[in-house]
Protein backbone atom coordinates (compact mmCIF):
# COMPACT_ATOMS: atom_id res chain seq x y z
CA UNK A 1 0.00 0.00 0.00
CA UNK A 2 1.22 3.45 -0.96
CA UNK A 3 1.54 6.11 1.44
CA UNK A 4 0.23 9.30 -0.45
CA UNK A 5 1.05 12.71 0.20
CA UNK A 6 1.14 16.36 -0.91
CA UNK A 7 3.48 18.80 -0.60
CA UNK A 8 2.22 22.87 -0.62
CA UNK A 9 4.74 25.68 -0.40
CA UNK A 10 3.14 28.78 1.34
CA UNK A 11 4.44 32.18 2.50
CA UNK A 12 4.78 33.19 6.35
CA UNK A 13 2.76 35.44 7.24
CA UNK A 14 1.80 37.48 10.19
CA UNK A 15 -1.12 36.25 11.95
CA UNK A 16 -0.61 32.72 10.15
CA UNK A 17 -0.72 30.00 12.68
CA UNK A 18 1.64 26.71 11.03
CA UNK A 19 -0.25 24.53 12.87
CA UNK A 20 -3.50 25.08 10.96
CA UNK A 21 -4.05 25.10 6.70
CA UNK A 22 -3.37 28.39 4.94
CA UNK A 23 -5.88 29.87 2.28
CA UNK A 24 -3.44 30.57 0.13
CA UNK A 25 -0.66 28.40 -1.59
CA UNK A 26 1.66 28.97 -4.43
CA UNK A 27 2.80 25.19 -5.58
CA UNK A 28 1.64 21.86 -4.88
CA UNK A 29 3.19 18.42 -5.60
CA UNK A 30 1.83 15.10 -5.37
CA UNK A 31 4.00 12.21 -3.87
CA UNK A 32 2.30 8.66 -4.27
CA UNK A 33 4.60 6.70 -1.85
CA UNK A 34 6.93 6.99 1.08
CA UNK A 35 4.92 9.68 2.37
CA UNK A 36 5.02 9.28 5.98
CA UNK A 37 7.25 11.37 8.13
CA UNK A 38 9.92 9.16 8.31
CA UNK A 39 10.06 9.03 4.55
CA UNK A 40 9.54 12.02 2.53
CA UNK A 41 9.42 14.22 5.99
CA UNK A 42 13.00 13.38 6.28
CA UNK A 43 13.73 14.39 2.02
CA UNK A 44 12.10 17.57 2.99
CA UNK A 45 14.09 18.49 5.65
CA UNK A 46 17.39 17.43 4.21
CA UNK A 47 16.68 19.20 0.89
CA UNK A 48 15.89 22.41 2.58
CA UNK A 49 19.11 21.85 5.05
CA UNK A 50 21.52 20.21 2.13
CA UNK A 51 20.22 20.77 -1.07
CA UNK A 52 20.04 17.03 -1.34
CA UNK A 53 17.36 16.46 -4.24
CA UNK A 54 14.22 14.52 -4.08
CA UNK A 55 12.75 12.54 -7.19
CA UNK A 56 9.08 11.44 -7.54
CA UNK A 57 7.36 14.27 -7.31
CA UNK A 58 4.54 15.63 -9.37
CA UNK A 59 3.37 19.23 -9.94
CA UNK A 60 -0.14 19.91 -9.67
CA UNK A 61 -1.97 22.81 -10.03
CA UNK A 62 -2.79 24.47 -6.30
CA UNK A 63 -6.46 23.52 -6.24
CA UNK A 64 -5.93 19.76 -7.29
CA UNK A 65 -7.50 17.51 -4.59
CA UNK A 66 -7.12 14.10 -3.62
CA UNK A 67 -9.21 11.52 -1.64
CA UNK A 68 -6.56 9.23 -1.10
CA UNK A 69 -3.76 11.33 0.54
CA UNK A 70 -2.18 9.72 4.01
CA UNK A 71 -0.21 13.73 4.82
CA UNK A 72 -0.35 16.99 3.77
CA UNK A 73 3.04 19.16 4.14
CA UNK A 74 3.47 22.63 4.13
CA UNK A 75 6.51 24.36 3.31
CA UNK A 76 6.59 27.59 4.97
CA UNK A 77 8.97 30.19 3.31
CA UNK A 78 9.71 34.01 3.29
CA UNK A 79 12.69 35.98 2.41
CA UNK A 80 15.38 36.41 4.86
CA UNK A 81 13.91 34.10 7.15
CA UNK A 82 13.54 30.39 8.45
CA UNK A 83 11.83 27.88 6.31
CA UNK A 84 9.25 26.04 8.64
CA UNK A 85 7.78 22.79 7.99
CA UNK A 86 4.15 21.52 9.42
CA UNK A 87 2.98 17.71 8.59
CA UNK A 88 -0.72 17.17 8.52
CA UNK A 89 -1.91 13.44 8.91
CA UNK A 90 -5.29 12.74 7.30
CA UNK A 91 -8.04 10.76 8.69
CA UNK A 92 -7.83 8.12 5.81
CA UNK A 93 -11.18 6.52 7.43
CA UNK A 94 -13.34 8.78 6.66
CA UNK A 95 -17.26 9.32 7.32
CA UNK A 96 -20.11 9.83 5.63
CA UNK A 97 -20.94 13.88 5.67
CA UNK A 98 -24.17 14.35 6.98
CA UNK A 99 -24.94 17.49 4.68
CA UNK A 100 -24.17 15.59 1.53
CA UNK A 101 -24.06 12.14 2.33
CA UNK A 102 -20.74 11.51 0.63
CA UNK A 103 -17.90 9.65 2.36
CA UNK A 104 -15.24 12.41 2.95
CA UNK A 105 -11.60 12.31 4.52
CA UNK A 106 -11.08 15.14 6.84
CA UNK A 107 -7.76 17.50 7.01
CA UNK A 108 -7.81 17.04 10.94
CA UNK A 109 -4.48 16.17 13.06
CA UNK A 110 -1.39 18.39 12.82
CA UNK A 111 1.59 16.05 14.22
CA UNK A 112 4.47 18.15 13.47
CA UNK A 113 5.50 22.06 13.16
CA UNK A 114 9.07 23.07 13.40
CA UNK A 115 12.10 23.66 11.39
CA UNK A 116 14.00 21.71 9.54
CA UNK A 117 16.33 20.10 12.05
CA UNK A 118 13.47 19.64 14.71
CA UNK A 119 11.81 17.13 12.02
CA UNK A 120 15.24 15.48 11.68
CA UNK A 121 15.73 15.02 15.36
CA UNK A 122 11.73 13.96 16.17
CA UNK A 123 11.88 11.09 13.35
CA UNK A 124 15.69 9.39 13.18
CA UNK A 125 14.99 7.94 17.39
Amino acid sequence: MSTRAQVRFATRETGQSFSEHPDKIHAQFYVHSDGYPEGLGLDIAMSVLKNEPISGWEIEHVQDKHDDLNYIYYIWQKYDDDTWISIFEIDTYGSVCERCEQWVTTEDKCIFVGKPEQLIEKYTK
